[in-house]
């Protein structure tokens, strides 16, 4: 169910550009006490979230927080060799949103979507950093969601969970292929570049506890989901910390899938590392899917929260049910 290894052939990349996009509608958690059987502190203490964004498309954010990626790496369309987009919630069934992404922002390249849930962000950089080492030189990873569209308005278990919004990065290849096998990536992390070790997973048999049939909305088990969830966000993170060959004192940020407050403390109690180093930004997005971890890694570094040289330790979970961990350093 899970892969732990590093892929043959990886060339060391680096994310040289950042963008997000949030729509301009903020829906309160005050709001949401006007129509539903719930309160401020009810859904805070559970969750976290204090407001969140509401509306937009899909690919309309997809291209906002793109277009800032490539400004920001110092790039033009025509510089990038793919785009990815991970995403849950794809404005079209045929074609791929990515297509009308690449459009919109003029690249002349592949695209295609990915859909991991909301483990897809780092499912992408993975993804990106192994067609890096097909030849890739610079590609556009965007995660991209309009979870509104799938959320059940009056149900207060859901509806208060989640919003809409994008963050892309550019991910650059900066290097030969390197490393041939999990032996040559443990231990030797110092001065390595780039995506150092990574852990992909997926259960299928755990489909029923959260899940969208075409044209519904969201189900969640939530009791459940928490309770997996917090166990496979460990896993997951110590297996790539493993590969790597660093510990927990190691990593200086780690950038969780905004999902609940209580998902994220408890696991990174068990991890042994201080909230003071973990990005979160869902107060004030909520959780959404594949775009949580790009928006808490664009806030982190446009705070100043990471230096050149950094150990970043992505995590996430979600739907199918998947899980994703990575370790990068960061080299802006």
């Amino acid at each position: 169910m899970s892969g732990r290894q590093r892929v043959r052939g990886v060339a060391p990349v680096r994310i040289t550009g950042w963008g997000t996009a949030l729509p301009e509608k903020v829906v309160t958690n005050a709001d949401l006490e006007a129509v539903l059987d719930t309160s401020d502190e009810w859904i805070v203490e559970r969750s976290g979230i204090r407001e969140r964004r509401i509306g937009g498309t899909t690919v309309g954010m997809a291209v906002v927080a793109g277009a800032a990626a490539i400004e920001s790496a110092g790039l033009a369309p025509s510089d990038i060799d793919l785009l990815i987009l991970c995403t849950t919630t794809p404005d079209q069934q045929v074609p791929a949103s990515a297509s009308a992404v690449q459009a919109a922002l003029g690249l002349r390249c592949g695209a295609f979507d990915l859909n991991a849930a909301c483990s897809g962000f780092v499912y992408g950089l993975v993804t990106a950093a192994g067609m890096a080492g097909l030849g890739f030189r610079r590609i556009l990873l965007i995660g991209s969601e309009t979870l509104s569209r799938i959320t059940d308005w009056d149900d207060r278990g859901t509806a208060v969970l989640f919003g809409d919004g994008a963050g892309a990065v550019v991910v650059e290849s900066v290097g030969d292929s390197v490393g041939d096998s999990v032996g040559d990536s443990v231990g030797d992390s110092v001065g390595r570049e780039g995506l150092l070790a990574w852990d992909l997973g997926s259960d299928g048999s755990a489909i029923p506890i959260l899940h969208c049939e075409l044209g519904g909305f969201i189900y969640m088990e939530g009791r459940e989901v928490f309770r997996r969830a917090v166990r496979v966000m460990v896993d997951s993170a110590l297996a790539s910390m493993a590969t790597a060959g660093v510990g927990s004192d190691d990593i200086a940020l780690v950038v969780p899938h905004q999902a609940n407050i209580r998902i994220v403390e408890a696991a990174c109690q068990r991890l042994g590392i201080p909230m003071e180093r973990t990005a979160m930004v869902i107060e004030h997005t909520g959780n959404t899917s594949s775009a949580s971890i790009p928006l808490a890694l664009v806030d982190a570094v446009e705070a100043g929260r990471l230096s050149d040289g950094d150990l970043v330790l992505l995590v996430g979970f979600g739907a199918g049910m998947t899980w994703a961990s990575a370790v990068l350093r960061w080299r802006p």
